[in-house]
């Protein structure tokens, strides 16, 4: 048989192949992607943008993670089954922690640099005021279960939300709101009054060490900062004659400024960004509250006192001025007010409860701070407190107790609500008499103090929901207070321990220490736990009270430190004749025009 070759030709055999595999390669795939039907190409264009999401989001969130653990002076776990980030004992991580340059983390997470502002100047030859008091020696066992309170509190704090705004007791975590350290700050003078010096150390050190604003480019709300943060600072530098204090009130007082500054009216913006100085309305409405622009006045005229820029009082102050001069039926303002306009939005509320409280306090201690020397601070306070009796004010039919209501937005009609926040009042009217405010104030105070009592008193855990509605037409029959199922929670508020202390220190009543007493048993009952004290959902069943593991700052700022100053066997503790709370507990001096 004939045998038969085949020849090959092997030039370019390393080339040839190889072009045309990848040829057909791209041509396969791109008929396989055209063979596919719609729905599976949306499908898979779907799933790469995800993944794509996934690994940008898990760049920066650890990146920026890695950030907090450092500014957070803690070491951080992953977070639980409740999303809360759980610290590790502070002894064995704070030494590992390296300091670092503020201003070069700022400039790695913001475009915007910040405003160059002009330094404060200090006067450092400032001395102590010869009206702080000094601590207790010798304190009662009410006082000394309240400091026990205090350093639990304290404990499960620095524990578990060291360097946070507020403690999350039950889960062991915490939350932030701004970033501040609130919970620290906060309670700088409760700790001194106290005498936990240990306590007031630590606070001092973590304010020295870790209290920056350059850390969060985030914005926060002026009033809460102002009556927390800087309210805190001010008073722990009266008391401690601490410069540190006074250095760091400053520099967060030209952060807020802003605030006054951007307005187009006296009226101020509610929020600003402490890094870029940018200032705006809240997201969710175009007004203000009445209370957080009328409730700033006493902080920035004592840091403007403190420092001698009188830039601060001039932009607080004004807000007094300008809102004394707009209408106000009977004395009484609605809860909202617009910096764009300057005007009141007379569409809305009136009520003493949120966001209406604070600007009646204010008047008066704001004449006071000010040496009774500002003559339309009085009137417009004594015309607003002859507008509550007249209009707010109402008295049920079987137990006569007295209560104050509310005008409902656009309508006026009267509903008879009253948030506990109103139980500020009977507090600030005695404060009035003892200063010269007419006497029928006292009496009214006496009936507002006996209806907040029954607030707790006829609550089975012996704690006064948020809010309470009252029968005030005898047609109606029924009892004279109700609560609604939404409105049973208990958010530890100082209000009413406020005024127990407030009337205690001026009439020497002890009936008000002993209620004192007793809302403080009902404290420890239900919102103790291992770790803290929480808020509770439902004061109306001891046995499920329903937790809501949340800590709030002013806890131990007021509520406890009231109950401390109400345990006093010295009534004048805080000499109110030399001294003026602000609206956080925080105790600033009086000074002459």
């Amino acid at each position: 048989m004939k045998k038969q070759y085949v020849t090959l030709n092997l030039e370019n055999i390393n080339r040839v192949p190889v072009l045309q595999h990848r040829s057909s390669h791209r041509k396969s795939l791109w008929r396989a992607w055209r063979q596919l039907s719609r729905l599976q190409k949306n499908l898979i264009v779907t799933l790469w943008c995800s993944i794509i999401l996934v690994i940008f989001y898990w760049v920066i969130f650890n990146s920026q993670r890695g950030l907090d653990d450092v500014k957070s002076d803690k070491h951080i776990k992953e977070p639980d089954e409740d999303g809360q980030k759980v610290h590790e004992d502070v002894d064995e991580t704070f030494q590992k922690i390296p300091e670092i340059d503020s201003k070069v983390v700022v400039d790695k997470l913001f475009v915007e640099e910040p405003v160059n502002k002009k330094p404060i100047q200090i006067d450092e030859t400032r001395k102590a005021q010869p009206f702080v008091p000094k601590p207790q020696e010798t304190i009662t066992v009410r006082q000394r279960a309240v400091v026990n309170a205090v350093k639990h509190a304290w404990t499960g704090y620095k524990k578990y939300a060291w360097g946070h705004d507020h403690l999350r007791p039950i889960s062991l975590g915490y939350q932030d709101w701004f970033h501040l350290g609130m919970t620290i700050v906060d309670s700088l003078d409760t700790l001194y009054i106290m005498n936990l010096t240990k306590e007031f150390g630590e606070a001092r050190e973590w304010v020295e060490k870790s209290f920056i604003f350059d850390h969060r480019n985030d914005d926060v709300n002026l009033f809460e900062v102002t009556i927390r943060i800087l309210g805190g600072l001010l008073s722990a530098y009266h008391f401690s004659n601490d410069g540190l204090f006074l250095e760091k009130a400053a520099d967060l007082g030209e952060r807020l400024l802003p605030c006054f500054e951007k307005s187009p009216t006296a009226i101020p913006f509610s929020d600003v960004n402490l890094v870029s100085h940018t200032a705006r309305v809240p997201r969710w409405s175009s007004d203000s509250s009445i209370a957080e622009v009328s409730t700033l006045q006493l902080e920035f005229r004592d840091l403007s006192r403190c420092t001698k820029e009188p830039k601060f009082e001039k932009a607080a102050f004004a807000v007094s001025e300008h809102i004394h001069k707009l209408r106000k039926p009977d004395g009484l303002v609605p809860i909202f007010i617009n910096p764009n306009t300057g005007n009141f939005n007379f569409d809305s509320e009136i009520k003493l409860g949120a966001r209406g409280d604070s600007y009646y306090e204010y008047l008066l201690k704001q004449w006071i701070q000010t040496g009774k020397t500002v003559d339309f601070l009085k009137q417009d306070y004594i015309e607003a407190i002859d507008g509550i009796m007249k209009t707010l004010t109402k008295t049920t039919p079987k137990r006569k107790l007295t209560f104050i209501g509310e005008l409902k937005s656009k309508s006026r009609t009267f509903s008879p609500k009253m948030d506990h926040l109103t139980c500020y009042l009977p507090g600030t009217l005695a404060l009035g008499v003892h200063n010269g405010m007419p006497n029928k104030h006292m009496k009214f105070a006496e009936q507002l103090m006996e209806t907040c009592y029954y607030m707790y008193k006829d609550q089975p855990t012996g704690l006064a929901p948020e809010i309470v509605y009252f029968n005030y037409e005898p047609e109606k029959g029924g009892v004279d207070m109700y609560v609604h199922s939404q409105d049973t929670h208990n958010l530890l508020r100082p209000e009413f321990i406020e005024s127990l202390w407030a009337m205690y220190s001026i009439t020497g009543n002890e009936t008000y220490q002993q209620w004192g007493w007793e809302i403080f048993q009902a404290l420890e009952k239900y919102t103790k736990v291992a770790n803290g004290y929480t808020c509770i959902n439902n004061v109306l069943d001891p046995e499920n009270t329903k937790p809501r593991d949340f800590m709030e700052s002013y806890f131990m700022s007021e509520t406890l430190k009231y109950l401390y100053l109400l345990f006093s066997p010295n009534r004048r503790l805080i000499d109110i004749d030399k001294l003026v709370m602000n609206s956080e507990a925080h105790p600033l001096p009086i000074y002459s025009y």
